[in-house]
């Protein structure tokens, strides 16, 4: 299976669960920036996971710009999957969450969304990742891959 993780990070949190994601999955994956990410990057996938920071209920300019430049075609049947990075507070949720707008905008374009968005949690705006997040991502991407082979 040939998958592509493609993330945005501003402190490195996000980064560190692309990263334990990307491992947990075998066979030929790659573990991209969003900067770096670009459509040739989609040809032949069967999985894609984008993920991001939240910032003011979004996900950051560097994914939104990689999601801008995911046209339908390239997509379109592509397995997907979303995740974010946020801190717990309740009052962040009144503005929204990352994950849940990645995961539309793929769905919206064509991808078939295999799970539910996944939020990782960081101690305060910058981090770092609170204790046990880091299995939790590698667990959440198997559990995409079951769910991808599966569905």
């Amino acid at each position: 299976m040939k998958t592509l993780v493609v993330y945005d990070s501003v402190y490195g949190n996000t980064e560190e669960i692309a990263k334990a994601i990307g491992g947990a999955i075998s066979g030929d994956v790659k573990v991209l920036h969003a900067g770096e990410a670009n459509l040739s990057e989609l040809e032949g996938i069967d999985l894609l996971i984008a993920g991001a920071p939240t910032q003011g209920g979004r996900p950051t300019p560097a994914m939104q710009g990689f999601l801008k430049k995911v046209s339908g075609p390239a997509i379109k049947g592509i397995s997907a999957a979303a995740f974010d990075t946020r801190i717990s507070a309740k009052w962040v949720g009144i503005f929204g969450y990352a994950a849940g707008k990645i995961a539309k905008n793929l769905k919206k374009k064509g991808g078939n969304l295999v799970l539910n968005p996944e939020p990782f949690y960081v101690k305060g705006t910058e981090g770092p990742l609170k204790e046990g997040e880091l299995e939790r991502a590698a667990g959440w991407a198997k559990e995409v891959v079951k769910s991808k082979i599966t569905g």
